[in-house]
């Protein structure tokens, strides 16, 4: 299988971007990146997965059939995702949704098979917390709209990282590919990919997955633009590299076989040494890029 997908490879119907459990070859996860023009829509059926509707450009309107609960959500979006935090909407399995949107824009459905049929419900952009992960040239931006302990799913798993141009993030390389009660968790991941341009120059950068001598023996070393995938059933992924000048942006959607949904990590041992190095430096001061807006009263 080819984990590496580039803009276009993983195109299907209205989808620039779609990834199946059955097209990565495995159980759990799912994207699909929908672009609309002005006044366009799309209706999808959520069939046994759970997914959640996340703005990267542009503003809609989510409408839910059988999601018990409300059934439309106003999602004001953002203008990309170097902009802000967005809102999002999330439409249970089971269920029928159509996405409207009268600017237009690109949307994200981040999906994950599952069991469990929870209501459909409102993510508010100021509830999604913001956090600073890292120091010095591995400090980076997360977006835990869709973490584990932020937002409740049956088996998603969703966030975003905005890695500053010149920094590393997914650093130290982690894996999460054996079950280790407490320490560790099985989750497939996918990751999306954006970058900031200059002056009408594409942005870049690069992403490592190295074999953990478990499952497929996955091992990647790519240079990603601007819609690619990168697919990761098991190995150490990290670090994904934003070349200077250029911000990046993933988007991480996981989902695993464990009953518990938890993100639980380990570090790769050869390079877990340099989170001790962290409190000796400061965080990149251009960070954050963004906070999400403050609650209303």
């Amino acid at each position: 299988m080819t984990h590496h997908l580039p803009a276009g490879r993983a195109a299907s119907g209205p989808y620039a971007v779609d990834v199946t459990p059955e097209k990565a070859g495995w159980g759990h996860s799912a994207l699909r990146v929908l672009d609309l023009p002005p006044g366009g829509g799309h209706t999808f059926d959520s069939g046994d997965s759970e997914w959640i509707v996340l703005p990267l450009a542009g503003g809609c309107t989510v409408r839910v059939a059988g999601g018990l609960g409300r059934n439309a959500f106003e999602l004001t979006g953002r203008e990309s995702v170097f902009t802000g935090v967005t809102d999002f909407a999330y439409v249970p399995r089971d269920a029928r949704a159509t996405v409207t949107s009268t600017g237009g824009g690109r949307f994200a459905l981040t999906g994950a098979r599952c069991t469990r049929r929870l209501p459909a419900r409102y993510g508010p952009a100021s509830s999604v917390p913001v956090e600073l992960r890292g120091s010095g040239n591995c400090s980076r931006q997360v977006n835990n709209f869709g973490a584990a302990d932020v937002f409740a799913c049956d088996r998603l798993i969703a966030v975003e990282v905005v890695t500053p141009g010149g920094n590393w993030s997914s650093f130290p390389p982690h894996k999460h590919d054996e079950h280790h009660p407490g320490e560790e968790s099985v989750l497939e991941e996918i990751y999306y990919f954006e970058f900031a341009g200059h002056d009408g120059t594409p942005g870049l950068g690069y992403q490592r997955v190295s074999p953990s001598g478990r499952g497929r023996g996955t091992d990647v070393l790519a240079e990603v633009r601007d819609g690619d995938v990168v697919l990761i059933p098991d190995g150490w992924h990290g670090p994904s590299m934003a070349v200077p000048g250029h911000h990046m942006y993933y988007l991480n959607v996981m989902a695993g076989p464990e009953a518990e949904r938890a993100w639980l990590i380990r570090d790769h041992p050869d390079h877990a040494w340099i989170r001790d190095t962290w409190p000796q430096q400061p965080v990149d001061p251009r960070l954050p890029l963004y906070t999400a807006p403050e609650r209303s009263a």
